[in-house]
């Protein structure tokens, strides 16, 4: 098997790149974060987005929970174009692109249904007619590439970035999968060797899944070095793609904290002693959640919120740029999580917006706290499957996270309904997920 290429040459790419590098170059305002969102992340179509396990709308939750906080307001945080074809022709290739379009009639469906349904893992999306779509699933994802790639333009200028959404870590030049259409990671470094001049850069990826795609992507180059700790007994076994991880950590089912957070602590830890990059991608998974019924592993809400904090504090500490992307999480909770490690994050001083402070536009600083909201209802396969994956672990999701006594937003308002498990959909453990 051979490595996904894109067979542009380095001249074609760079002219393209430069071109469409000129949305990546709008001024951001002193009193803006470093962090990037739009309402254009949240996928909806039909309702069809709830056969998926992955919350659809998660990105958007973390917005809101920021907001209820104080921290974050729509004038605060630095809002992405949509990715254009030229920006996506850097890493993707014609062909590949072409195959997420309409192309011909195969048995009475288009083939670029057929593509995105296996991409989304969605079915019934082979049935859609283009246009829906185009809007409601692709479009999404190219706002989030988008921010990505703006993501490592801001880490670089600023220190630090974080985008809401992104993480398609499945992806790579010419395979889409696992719920990932755009190869944002790739195309955030590529950038930022090709624009923004850097020489060097690492992948950090924490999602309980194998990062795939960029390691397809980044095969025997030496100036990305790839740090992959996953859950060896899950999607996607690609064995060709380890190849290309310089630190492969390999963990089973129900790893628990202590162990995990000794693992992050010693790899990022010594990743960082053999490779200096001028730029850390770090993919920020909240699919290790104890109960997540595709993680498979034991990490409590506080574990996430050390995992992320170790590697911001590693990276800060050496003045390494660092973007994070949010990548899988399959419970509801994984949004409350995420807010409250990006709080903690700034609780801790990892990251700032001093102008924003000082301009009085956000609140002062404000701690995550612990709850014990219900996660999920008491009857259904759902419920049923994950109370047998939390069987090993007594307390479990006695540590949920949320940002307030008060519950600004309850579980009710968050989602309409509860996640569907593979299994209710005929689907396995294997199928492709983040």
């Amino acid at each position: 098997m051979e490595p996904d290429l894109n067979t542009q040459t380095v001249e074609e790419s760079l002219t393209k790149s430069k071109r469409s590098c000129q949305q990546y170059e709008v001024v951001v305002k002193p009193t803006q974060w470093s962090i990037i969102y739009s309402s254009e992340y949240n996928i909806g179509f039909c309702g069809l987005e709830k056969l998926h396990p992955f919350d659809s709308g998660k990105w958007g939750k973390i917005f809101e929970f920021l907001k209820v906080a104080g921290m974050l307001r729509e004038d605060t945080v630095v809002e992405p174009m949509e990715a254009t074809e030229e920006d996506l022709l850097l890493v993707h290739s014609n062909k590949y692109l072409r195959s997420l379009k309409l192309a011909n009639i195969v048995e009475g469906m288009n083939e670029w249904s057929i593509n995105v349904a296996g991409i989304t893992e969605v079915p019934p999306v082979a049935l859609l007619p283009n246009f829906i779509v185009q809007k409601k699933v692709l479009r999404p994802f190219r706002f989030q590439t988008s921010g990505t790639i703006m993501g490592g333009k801001l880490a670089i200028e600023r220190g630090w970035a974080i985008n809401i959404g992104g993480g398609f870590h499945h992806c790579s030049a010419n395979r889409g999968g696992g719920f990932c259409a755009y190869a944002d990671i790739t195309l955030s470094i590529q950038y930022a060797f090709q624009i923004f001049n850097i020489s060097k850069a690492m992948i950090i990826d924490l999602d309980a899944h194998q990062g795939n795609g960029h390691e397809r992507d980044f095969m025997d180059d030496n100036k990305v070095y790839i740090l992959d700790i996953f859950n060896r007994d899950i999607y996607p076994h690609d064995g060709f793609a380890k190849r290309a991880i310089k630190r492969k950590v390999e963990i089973g089912c129900f790893t628990d904290n202590e162990k995990y957070l000794k693992l992050v602590e010693r790899h990022v830890e010594g990743a960082l002693n053999e490779f200096t990059p001028d730029l850390v991608v770090y993919n920020a998974g909240t699919d290790i959640l104890e109960g997540d019924p595709l993680g498979l592993l034991s990490i409590t809400a506080e574990g996430i919120i050390q995992r992320d904090e170790i590697v911001f504090t590693k990276c800060r500490s050496r003045n390494i740029p660092i973007v994070m992307v949010t990548s899988g999480g399959y419970l509801r909770e994984t949004a409350r999580i995420v807010a409250n490690s990006i709080l903690n994050l700034r609780h801790k001083s990892l990251i700032s917006c001093t102008e924003a402070e000082q301009a009085g536009l956000i609140e002062p600083d404000v701690l995550p706290q612990t709850s014990l909201p219900r996660s999920f209802s008491d009857g259904g396969l759902f419920a049923r499957f994950k109370r047998s994956c939390l069987s090993r672990s007594s307390n479990s999701f006695q540590n949920i996270t949320d940002l307030s006594p008060s519950r600004p937003m309850s579980d009710q308002q968050l989602s309409n309904s509860d996640n569907i498990t593979c299994s209710d959909m005929g689907f396995t453990m294997d199928d492709n997920r983040f």
